[in-house]
Order: structure tokens, then sequence, then C-alpha cells
């Protein structure tokens, strides 16, 4: 998914790792099912926090406008918890964790050989227009991901379901490997196993939308949002503000807590820091300015506001293999060569590690002996001689503006000026920067700060597809290098096709040689991998890792609550 640069450390260890994923982890928030599980392997509790209380309302801040509501689209860092409030899918996770519970499904079977998973439906799902979800929903939800004309950028995650190459390639208008059973049944039939399958089913690309909300709002539906999530959408005012009101139909008893959150629009975070400290904000959604971090650290009253987690995050700098000269390799290796990125640490006070591959070091398939590419400038220019381009080229780097990335962005362009590459700094609101890198020809490069790839799931395939596959290198994709390799492609299928635990580590290497063959290929220059800071105020509660949850990213506001209701 992508993220956003905050303020950071040097990234710890999150000791992620494959494991057996428990087939019904029952939430004792859940309202009582009309059914039991017919494949109940693990019993995952969750108990909400008896201290939280009921009420409230509470102001976040954020630079920039949202882009999009929509789950089938929106995929970026700001707006991803936000959808996760509005919407439900089949599966969910343990709030501040990345431990896999049911969601909208309160059982599961799977078929002996992978392939055939049953998802049974919750009993009296509502979506915020009062309808009641059925299994037609769920059918809906996953045609309208995968067809061509939602251009979802996450359609490539459905992959394994049967049919949907069809889909994709547009002679198919419904995936024939999902039908529905009974109104509260649905049957997910793959064309190979899947060892990321139920965490696909838990992503926002798998929410379920009513038809009638999308075919009444067309491409507006992204605007008009209606899901069956916690909160829903009351008002929204472009440039100024998001208001969210709570679900009193929401499914699960007891949450949210809050009543209403307001996100405000147009708050530079060093306005929003300030506004913070004298109590007229309670969470500054851009998190901690990289100019003031050092102060608040040092400050024992700001500090004890910070909420630190550590993260499975890379921010690198994409390269358009489609476009001259980045369609020579050579080139791609001078500017991996080119770049300082201890330097680059340094200018975010070493809150984060130099980086030389895309996965980060926490991350099953991490090759730990992988050296990637020296900080060598006088080698970097002996490639682009090589490459018939001693005397450099021009260029341009694109880049969000928010602060720290333009001052990153004019480290990068000072790095590519000492071996002749001179770079003109595009530096644009986060939608304009996303939108040219879902072009062919839109952007030659891309400082990926403000939008750097955090994990959707614990899972070494989810750095490739979106981002590095073939199926992520379409319009509106997030591939903004452009790379397709077929034959990698297909050893990433084989990869993700073993789902026996007890073949993890093959797995993992069989990953680590996919990232080291996509190093050979160079599209990307990897830089670092950061740690997530959050700032709250002091009437906000609830537990630590619902403000850094891995997967509700950045906060998981169905579960977080205040103090101070009367």
């Amino acid at each position: 998914m992508k993220a956003w640069l905050t303020s950071t450390v040097a990234a710890s260890a999150l000791g992620l790792a494959l494991a057996t994923i428990p087939a019904a982890a029952q939430d004792s928030s859940a309202k009582a099912p009309d059914a039991t599980s017919a494949a109940a392997v693990t019993d995952v509790a969750y108990t909400p926090d008896p201290g939280a209380k009921q009420g409230g309302a509470i102001v976040i801040t954020y630079k920039d406008d949202v882009a999009t509501l929509d789950p089938a689209i929106g995929y970026d860092w700001q707006n991803w918890s936000m959808i996760k409030s509005l919407f439900g899918a089949l599966m969910d996770y343990v709030p501040g964790t990345t431990t896999l519970r049911p969601g909208l499904a309160e059982s599961y079977d799977i078929s002996e050989d992978g392939t055939v998973f049953t998802f049974h439906l919750r009993k009296g799902v509502k979506f915020h227009n009062g309808r009641e979800m059925t299994a037609d929903d769920v059918k809906y939800s996953l045609d309208r991901v995968t067809t061509p004309k939602t251009q979802s950028p996450g359609a490539g995650f459905f992959g394994s379901i049967k049919g949907y190459d069809q889909m994709a390639d547009g002679s198919a208008e419904s995936l024939e490997g999902v039908t529905t059973v009974d109104p509260l049944t649905v049957k997910i039939e793959l064309s190979r196993p899947d060892a990321t399958f139920l965490h696909v089913m838990a992503l926002n690309f798998s929410s379920i939308v009513p038809k009638e909300a999308v075919e009444e709002y067309g491409a507006d539906f992204g605007k008009h949002p209606v899901g069956t999530g916690a909160f829903k959408l009351a008002e929204w005012t472009l440039g100024q503000r998001l208001v969210f009101q709570k679900n009193p139909d929401y499914w699960r008893d007891g949450v949210p807590y809050l009543d209403q959150i307001t996100f405000e629009i147009g708050q530079e975070p060093i306005v929003a820091l300030l506004r913070l400290q004298s109590g007229e904000v309670d969470i500054p959604g851009d998190g901690i300015p990289p100019a003031k971090f050092q102060e608040v650290m040092n400050d024992p009253e700001q500090k004890a506001r910070v909420v630190e987690g550590g993260q499975l995050q890379t921010g690198y700098i994409t390269m358009n293999t489609q476009m001259e000269p980045f369609d020579k390799k050579e080139v791609r290796e001078a500017v991996n060569m080119a770049i300082n990125k201890d330097r680059i640490v340094q200018m975010i006070n070493n809150r984060a590690l130099p980086a030389n591959q895309p996965l980060p070091p926490s991350m099953p398939g991490y090759d730990k002996s992988f050296e990637g590419y020296p900080y060598d400038p006088a080698k970097a220019k002996e490639m682009l001689a090589e490459a018939g381009l001693a005397d450099g080229f021009q260029t341009e780097l694109f880049v969000m503006n928010t602060d720290p990335n333009p001052r990153i962005a004019q480290a990068i362009q000072q790095d590519l000026s000492q071996i002749g590459i001179k770079a003109d700094i595009q530096a644009l609101a986060q939608a304009n920067v996303i939108a040219a890198g879902g072009e062919k020809d839109g952007a030659p490069m891309i400082w990926s700060g403000g939008m750097a790839w955090i994990a959707d799931f614990p899972d070494p395939s989810n750095f490739y597809g979106p981002i590095l596959g073939c199926d992520g290198a379409v319009p509106g994709g997030w591939n903004w290098s452009w790379y397709c390799n077929e034959e990698l492609d297909k050893k990433a299928a084989a990869a993700d096709a073993i789902v026996d635990p007890a073949k993890a580590e093959e797995r993992a290497k069989m990953w680590s040689e996919i990232y080291g063959a996509i190093m050979a290929d160079a599209p990307w220059v990897p830089v670092f991998n950061e740690q997530r800071f959050t700032m709250k105020s002091k009437r906000m509660g609830g537990a630590d890792n619902l403000y850094v949850d891995p997967v509700h990213i950045p906060i998981n506001y169905d579960y977080v609550f205040v103090t101070d209701v009367q």
C-alpha cells in the first residue's frame, strides 16, 4: 500500500513471519451469529478495551484532500484507513495486529487442495443505505474490482481466482470462479493454490459494495461511498473537510466508540502540530513535521503524546523502463550507484535504515547477504558512458510536495547532477504524482516519499504484484517503473502456490531469488526503510498499537476513543 513519509527512526524488526492462518477467528465484540463456523480451526479472541468510553468527536488534519473513497480504486496511506472504516470485507484483522479473523463472513471452509473457499456470510449486515448485504453483493463487488472498466490498481491481487484472466483481457464480464450458493453463502474457486488468498479477502479492494449505489453515482461513487463499515460519510466539502458519523446499524456490538470524526483538509503539518499542542486537533494526519521532530522528542510533555511503531516499508525511486533513456539497464544501474542513501537518511535525523532491495529487513524473503549497488558516482559515470550517454541527459523527477519530500528530491537531484543527469523537480500534490505514475509516458522518475510502499499484508508477494509485477504495469496502476518480466511473474505465481506452512522457508527463498533478479534489472533505487510515528492529543484513548495499526494504516478509527466524554 502506498504510504507517507512521517518522522522516523531506524526501522526495527517486527518479527512478522508466515504462519498458519486461523480459519475462524472470532471477536467478542461481534454480534452472535445465527450459525456456527463449519471450519473453525483456531479461535483468536479480541476483547475491547474495558476502559473505552462511548461518544465524543475528534479532529484529524491533512494537508491534501482525499482522492477517492471508492475501495476498488483508493490506494494510498491517506484514504486507506478511512475506507476500512466505511466498508467491510469477508476477512478482517484483529485490531492493531496482522492476525486474520473473519469479517463479513462469520466462517469459511477450505477444500483439501486449497483451491475452493466457501464463505458463510453474517446474517443481518446492513449497508449504509439500509439494505441487507447478500451473497450477490459479494459476487458483484469481486466482478467490479476485476473488470478493466473499473481500472482498479488492486485488480492483480485477484489473479488466482478462476476466470480472472478472461476478466482482465475483456473477454468475460463476470468471474467464473465466484458463485452464489444461497443468499448467505459464496463459493470462490481458484485456478491455483494461493498462499495469500485469505489476506487478499481482507484488502480494501475486496470490500463489499451495493450495486444500486455504484450505479446511482457512477464515477462519483468515490465521493458518495456506501458500505457496511463502522462509520458512514456525512459530509465532504472538497478542499475543506470530510465528516464521518457513527453507523448505528454496524454489525459489531459496542464499536465504534466515537460519534464523529472530522478530517480537516488544507492544514500545513507545522500548523497542525501547533493546533495539537493547543488542544484544537486530536491527530495530525501528516505526522510530526521533520523540522520539528527533535523539538518534539526533546520535550517530555510532547514526547508523551508520541506513539512509535514498526512497519514493513520501503521508500524508493522509480525509473520508467518504457521511456528513454531508462529503457537501458546501464542507465538504471548508474542511477542506483549515484544516490547517496546515507545522506538522505541523515536528512531525516537517521530515522530510517538505508535500503538495498525492495523488501524491508523484517519481511520473510529478505536476503541478508545481498549487498546491492554501492554508492559509486565514478562507476556510475562509466555506466552512463557505456550506454552512450557520457554527457548525461535531461529528465524529470516527480515528488509529493509535503515536507520533507521536496528536500529529499533536491538531494537526489544533486546526486544525479554529479554524474551528468539534470533532473527537473516536479513537486506536486499526491494525487497528481500518482496520476503521472499511472500513465505509461507520464513520469520518467518518481521519488515515492509520501506514497512509499507499506505492506498490505505481511507476505513478500505484496511487494511484487502491485508495484513490480506485470499486473501493476497498467494505466492507473502503481508499478510506476512500468517494469514487466513475464518469467518472474511465473516464478512469483509458483511461489504463491506453496501453501504448506512446512515449506515456508522454501517459499521465502524463491521470493529472495525473485527480488535479486529484479535488482539485477534495476527498475528501482531502494532508498530506505522507515519507522512510523504518530502523535495524539491528551484526550485520546486506546492501545498504542491502534495508532500505528499495521493494517488500518495509519490509525484504526473503529477502536480508538476519547476519555473526556461526560
